[in-house]
């Protein structure tokens, strides 16, 4: 017997293309264009600086240098310039040069990783930073609300480690002692 020449199915006849069938369709590749862009884009966290090649672009890149070299006052100088306040990662380096400054500006500081938390809840240098502070500021109490905070966030990332490792610190001696 040979094999049939026609197809032996009836094709599916023709759904006609008004909006209500088109828009499940529409809707669908939406999602799926949308799924794809999100997978594309690279996945980094607030408080980490940029990749190397955008880093040169960032508008912080300057101020980051002054802090990695610890020229505090130059780097509250280049911060303030930029003047982002409504970016966490600005807010959260403000804190840090205040706290860290010969003269730190606990307060200041407070305030400013205060503002990088309201923009973004989960800002882990953010977390650990203003964890630190509050051992300055003789409050282990509020340093660890941080860190459940944090882990929460990050799990076992540095930063939580890091608050951990000060708290721990702060428990044997009575006092903060950066790392």
């Amino acid at each position: 017997m040979r094999p049939p020449t026609r197809p032996t199915t009836v094709p599916a006849t023709p759904v006609p293309r008004t909006p209500a069938t088109r828009r499940p369709r529409l809707l669908a590749t939406w999602a799926c264009v949308a799924a794809l862009a999100g997978a594309a884009a690279p996945l980094q966290a607030a408080d980490e600086p940029p990749p190397p090649a955008a880093a040169a672009k960032s508008p912080l890149a300057k101020a980051r240098e002054h802090i990695a070299a610890k020229r505090w006052p130059a780097a509250l100088d280049e911060l303030k310039r930029v003047n982002a306040t409504g970016d966490a990662d600005w807010q959260n380096l403000m804190g840090y040069t205040l706290r860290k400054q010969a003269t730190p500006d606990l307060a200041g500081a407070e305030r400013h990783y205060d503002a990088a938390l309201k923009l973004n809840p989960s800002h882990r240098g953010a977390l650990e930073y203003s964890g630190e502070l509050y051992l300055m500021k003789g409050d282990p109490a509020r340093a660890e609300d941080r860190l459940a905070t944090l882990r929460k966030a990050c799990g076992d990332c540095e930063e939580a480690r890091d608050l951990k490792q000060a708290l721990d610190r702060y428990k044997a001696t009575g006092r903060y002692q950066p790392s």
